[in-house]
């Protein structure tokens, strides 16, 4: 919690999606665009949501389908060195997602200086990628080995793409999670990247939480931000605020900036 409060202070954050294209050596990669296509692809995003006022932004490889529980290390390496050339441009607090990784979101989280990650550090599932199961205590360690206690810790504990294995409704899986492994906040998601959680799942979640944060993480869009804030301490948005309202396309300015406008009034 005073991670989660140094990073973002006492309002409720939202913090935007900066959604890297794809990573060399992965399926999608645009190797004509190279390494600089990928950096002005996500400056212009940057600083499109730096405009439109959003409180903190996350990079992540959304893109880099279909996914990993271990990234190939030019993943890591990629991501550090776009993230650096975009360093001196990052105005507000930022954090950082490898999907699905925890260790080398950590370790990017190190390199590059941010201020909070996002990840499944938690939990068994089966999933489109197989079998799921992170280890939350080697993650926190690796932390704390490199340095960076301070580094807000933000599990997804509903993790996209995938059914829990455990039967425990999600607010107990919640609450044993907060009080086994000490998550800096928790984040509850829809089933898929783009789609919301349940505003029921918030409200069970945060009822057994008053003292965690806990914010939105999937699906968060125009017309519900206000309902997601008057019950969640936070969200996190991306694809709401592409063009067309599309996961994969560039960062629409109009939308942001409308977005983040209902957001404030939703705040007060």
């Amino acid at each position: 919690m005073d991670n989660f409060q140094n990073v973002f202070g006492d309002i409720k954050p939202v913090i935007a999606m900066v959604h890297l294209t794809a990573m060399p050596g992965t399926p999608l990669h645009d190797p004509e665009a190279g390494l600089d296509g990928m950096i002005a692809a996500a400056r212009a995003d940057l600083l499109a949501l730096q405009s439109a006022g959003f409180d903190a932004v996350m990079f992540g490889n959304e893109n880099d389908r279909p996914y990993e529980f271990e990234v190939d290390t030019a993943t890591t390496a990629t991501m550090a060195y776009v993230i650096g050339q975009l360093r001196n441009e990052i105005t507000v607090p930022f954090g950082v997602n490898v999907l699905w990784d925890p260790m080398s979101t950590v370790a990017l989280a190190a390199a590059t200086g941010a201020g909070f990650v996002r990840e499944i550090f938690t939990g068994t599932y089966a999933s489109d990628m197989g079998p799921w199961t992170p280890d939350a205590g080697r993650a926190m360690r690796y932390r704390d080995r490199l340095g960076r206690r301070d580094l807000a810790m933000l599990y997804n504990i509903s993790a996209e793409f995938a059914h829990s294995l455990d039967t425990r409704p999600l607010p107990d899986r919640a609450r044993s999670a907060v009080f086994s492994s000490i998550p800096d906040a928790v984040l509850v998601s829809g089933q898929i990247t783009g789609e919301a959680a349940a505003l029921s799942d918030l409200e069970a979640v945060k009822a057994v939480l008053p003292g965690t944060p806990v914010l939105a993480n999937t699906g968060v869009k125009h017309d519900t931000v206000a309902d997601v804030l008057r019950v969640a301490d936070g969200c996190i948005v991306g694809s709401s605020l592409k063009v067309d309202g599309d996961t994969w396309n560039a960062i629409d300015p109009d939308r942001a900036a409308d977005f983040m406008a209902r957001a404030r009034a939703a705040r007060g």
